[in-house]
């Protein structure tokens, strides 16, 4: 079999055994979802429809995004190692083929489903995700809300809401400020209120108890002329218009996970201009999104040569190993975001550290290896 041959045939079986894994592991966790939790949909009243028509379709490619590297990886381990059990890897090196060459086909196809991964988290699955959420949100039980207290967010540009306290049962803030600055960011006007109530029917937060000032153009701050020239104004109430909703001022730790890389990249950049507490959670699932596709690459490149030895035992020792070592770099994953949640690591080491290592790992294994 002729090199070039070769490379269409391994790229062909990589990917049919690609998609195969992909399908099984897809299954798997549907079916093990849906029996851990068809009580709570019945208890919910959600129907057979809705689960299957609406909940799991918008589902699959969350799951597809996390098990898409162990696909790759088992694919590759399983091909491979099939080709050194027939001794075709063998007979190749033996007639001067290197190890790296007969990787050409891993490493074009490893590349191409990486950089296709890296779009499909950022920007497809998103948009299945907030389905999801909300389905979850009505069905099961919702989700636990982050920012409840001291909460800041910008209405638009150069305009920052803060609240002291946010009730969600009936979509009340309390202790209210409106502050608008200048594109020189000075401050140019602030609207204080004790409660600012969503009126439903009209679509506007109703401010109570509202103190209205305006600051003059060019009053220094320790001029007393420029206290005088402040315009105060007091009303019981007001309506406005916020492009800022009830859910917008309870955070979840899970609204990265609804937003595209575009869109998580203002939301991140919004929270850090105002102050916003408790940054580490969203700051990690935003790195993560540009990080995880690379496991894909990664894992392929350690499945070579971990499979191109002949083993004792054969292809299920491989496959036993590959578990192994693709759960300690999923898991390792996993065990490093609490300590960027809790602001112990930065969210850029956080989200890359894994993958790092792994990657000298990779590295190690392809240099060790019998070439």
């Amino acid at each position: 079999m002729r090199p070039s041959r070769f490379n269409l045939h391994v790229a062909a079986r990589l990917l049919g055994g690609f998609l195969f894994f992909v399908g099984a592991l897809v299954l798997f966790f549907v079916v093990l979802h849906y029996v851990e939790y068809s009580d709570d949909f019945a208890d919910q009243g959600a129907t057979a429809a809705q689960v299957f028509g609406t909940y799991y379709p918008n589902y699959v490619p969350e799951i597809v995004r996390l098990i898409s590297p162990l696909a790759l990886f088992l694919s590759s381990v399983y091909i491979t190692g099939k080709l050194a059990q027939n001794l075709e890897l063998a007979a190749l090196q033996t007639s001067g083929v290197s190890l790296y060459r007969l990787m050409v086909p891993h490493l074009v196809l490893g590349v191409l489903l990486t950089g296709g991964m890296f779009y499909f988290n950022g920007w497809v699955v998103p948009h299945a995700n907030r389905a999801v959420l909300a389905f979850e949100s009505e069905y099961l039980g919702g989700q636990e809300r982050t920012d409840v207290s001291d909460v800041h967010q910008q209405n638009r540009p150069g305009q920052i809401v803060t609240v002291g306290y946010y009730d969600e049962d009936d979509r009340t803030a309390h202790r209210v400020s409106i502050q608008r600055f200048s594109d020189e960011q000075r401050l140019v006007a602030r609207t204080d209120a004790q409660n600012m109530a969503w009126v439903d029917s009209l679509g506007v937060w109703r401010l109570e108890d509202v103190t209205q000032r305006s600051f003059p153009a060019r009053a220094p701050a320790d001029d007393s002329a420029g206290a005088t020239a402040m315009q105060v104004r007091h009303v019981e109430t007001i309506d406005t218009t916020l492009q800022i909703y009830p859910r917008n001022f309870a955070r979840t730790g899970r609204d990265v996970k609804a937003m595209t890389i575009t869109e998580a990249k203002d939301y991140v950049a919004a929270l850090q201009r105002t102050g916003a507490g408790e940054m580490g959670r969203p700051l990690v699932a935003y790195h993560a999104k540009y990080s995880y596709p690379l496991a894909n690459l990664i894992l392929l490149l350690i499945s070579v040569p971990l499979a191109a030895r002949r083993r004792r035992g054969g292809q299920t020792t491989r496959v036993a190993l590959g578990l192994l070592v693709a759960f300690v770099y999923l898991a390792l994953q996993k065990l490093t975001e609490p300590f960027g949640y809790a602001g112990d690591l930065s969210p850029v080491m956080t989200a890359w550290l894994p993958h790092a290592a792994f990657a000298v790992v990779a590295l190690v294994m392809l240099w060790r290896a019998r070439k």
